[in-house]
């Protein structure tokens, strides 16, 4: 049988790990971080109310265009911002609704081609840093608010073309851009616990574990200009030793995307994006919560070049969390220099 924390539960847990964000007037009411005496039943269920939806947004990319090749030698940096604004409430059934968050990150990224085993292949790294708040709303007490920012957990991707993409040089892939044909890629994504993390919080900028991510990418052109792309990959997360003082286990996450790209000239195209992910059930001291994932996002996204070495991305997806009305809205601008 499902458990369903009471509201006074609840409502201790959520004050207790606002982190410093309770007035004096909810000081005054006498809550105190009351988590660690709570029988473990209700702290699983209470805990996993609060596990911040926005902050695994950062594992549903909407990646257009990350299998098409580049010249031998090419790099790019990157600088990019996102903001994410949306509702969280994983259950309408609770007594505290009203879930919203608002997220801002930075993500600093760099991107080098190189040449493995004769197939195009990129390296990329991605550094975040994000800052936000959360608000709950309650239909007692009001509202529940804390803030967060800090570093995020550093990314490393290895990716190659296994089929027609070989390394190319310039002039090479002028012809693949001129005569598109079909592109078989795959990539490895590892993310390291580099992020800003207190054990003592629910919500934080870092995970506090490894993560990983294999996957494979196809394109395949139905025109000169028009490319579909499909990618299909699982996370895998490693064990959070110390979430609230408790481990932390996740299932595998499965994730599926679809882009529809349209080329206008070298560097400017637009996209029509979708993707899905299904699984990550989760474990608290080895009991099994019932929050299995299932969210998707739609977007578009477009790009162009700017003077002679550099191209401005802007993109903006909209979600839905776990099949419900709950959903988020996220805005990304970017910019690329090519050295």
């Amino acid at each position: 049988m499902r458990f369903r924390p009471t509201g006074t539960i609840l409502l201790m847990l959520v004050l207790s790990v606002a982190a410093g964000g309770c007035s004096r007037a909810q000081s005054e009411r006498g809550v105190a971080p009351v988590w660690r005496s709570l029988p473990v039943r209700q702290l699983l269920a209470a805990v996993f109310l609060l596990v911040l939806i926005p902050m695994e947004l950062k594992a549903q990319e909407l990646t257009p265009r990350a299998y098409w090749p580049a010249p031998q030698g090419t790099r790019v940096a990157t600088v990019g911002m996102a903001y994410t604004d949306g509702d969280t409430v994983p259950d309408p059934s609770l007594p505290i609704v009203g879930f919203d968050s608002k997220i801002t990150t930075t993500i600093v990224g760099y991107l080098q081609t190189i040449e493995l085993f004769g197939r195009s292949a990129n390296l990329v790294f991605d550094v975040p840093y994000s800052s936000g708040n959360t608000v709950a709303e309650h239909p007692e007490l009001g509202s529940l608010e804390r803030d967060y920012r800090g570093l995020g957990d550093i990314g490393a991707t290895l990716s190659i073309n296994l089929m027609g993409a070989p390394a190319m040089n310039r002039e090479e892939f002028a012809e693949l851009r001129a005569n598109p044909r079909p592109i078989l890629g795959a990539s490895l994504k590892v993310v390291a616990p580099t992020g800003d993390y207190d054990s003592d919080r629910v919500i934080n900028v870092g995970a506090n574990r490894w993560a990983a991510r294999m996957e494979l990418g196809y394109i395949a052109p139905l025109a000169p200009r028009l490319l579909l792309e499909l990618q299909a990959g699982i996370w895998f997360m490693g064990d959070n030793d110390d979430f609230l003082g408790l481990t932390r286990e996740q299932e595998p996450i499965y994730a599926f995307q679809a882009n529809l790209v349209k080329r206008f000239s070298p560097g400017f195209w637009l996209s029509l994006d979708g993707n899905y992910y299904r699984g990550g059930r989760s474990r608290l001291d080895g009991i099994r919560l019932n929050d299995l994932q299932r969210d998707s996002r739609i977007g578009v996204s477009m790009a162009f070049p700017v003077l002679k070495r550099n191209a401005v991305k802007f993109s903006v997806a909209h979600g839905s969390l776990n099949d419900s009305d709950e959903s988020f809205v996220q805005y990304t601008m970017a910019l690329q220099h090519l050295f």
